[in-house]
């Protein structure tokens, strides 16, 4: 969906993909939840679905979204880039809207249904905090990925880091990844397709229990989870 202040605001897209997790029934909620955390954060005036689907945009107009172009046919499977997708969102948005009207984007996925209103407002806070290109959430691994390891052809095992054989846990440094719930970025970023994993990127860290991968019927059964005892909480 993509999100937009018309004077000088931040514009948001969150990309669908057909098959973004093996369980149809998931997409709809997935997708509002999407948008109303978009909307519920007061951080846009306008929230735009990019997609190709005729369903989901449906669906997206019915929980106040707009879908006012379909995304191209190469940008609407399982190998498009999140890059190339904003930089198309973002090259619509700077010809029907002007580039003065533009600050920031953010993409926020679908797949996101985790994604609290306030994690928006800190990610733009961030993005504002320095000159970033990006700024995007982010969560610390389990366990120590240094002391990691594999099991190899013939049945055994190796570490990825055997020099940290000996090494306590507490000793190494913290290593996070990608929570997948938002990218802001400006819109030079993302024309240019800048890459999103670099130095010039701000990480915003969200707590790994919130956080949730969904590509399988399972994951999204977790997330459920999780979501109803948010709810609980709050």
């Amino acid at each position: 969906a993509a999100l937009l202040r018309p004077v000088a605001g931040p514009l948001c897209s969150v990309p669908y993909h057909d098959n973004m997790v093996d369980a149809p029934s998931a997409v709809p909620a997935a997708i509002t939840r999407a948008i109303e955390a978009a909307i519920r954060s007061k951080l846009f005036e306008r929230v735009i679905v990019s997609t190709d689907d005729d369903e989901i945009a449906d669906v997206a107009r019915r929980y106040g979204a707009e879908c006012p172009f379909e995304r191209p046919a190469e940008l609407a499977d399982d190998f498009a880039l999140t890059t190339d997708v904003m930089a198309h969102a973002t090259g619509w948005a700077i010809e029907a809207l002007g580039r003065d009207s533009l600050e920031s984007l953010c993409c926020i996925y679908p797949t996101a249904p985790l994604l609290r209103s306030e994690d928006l407002a800190r990610g733009l806070a961030a993005l504002r905090s320095g000159d970033w290109s990006y700024a995007f959430s982010v969560t610390d691994f389990a366990a120590p990925i240094f002391r990691a390891f594999r099991e190899t052809q013939s049945g055994g095992l190796e570490m990825f880091f055997p020099e940290h054989l000996n090494t306590r846990s507490q000793d190494l440094p913290e290593a996070l990844h990608d929570a997948g719930l938002f990218y802001w970025g400006t819109p030079e970023a993302w024309l240019q397709k800048r890459a999103i994993f670099a130095p010039h990127s701000k990480a915003v860290k969200i707590p790994r229990w919130r956080v949730q991968d969904i590509d399988t019927p399972g994951d999204w059964t977790r997330a459920e989870f999780i979501f109803k005892q948010m709810e609980v909480g709050t």
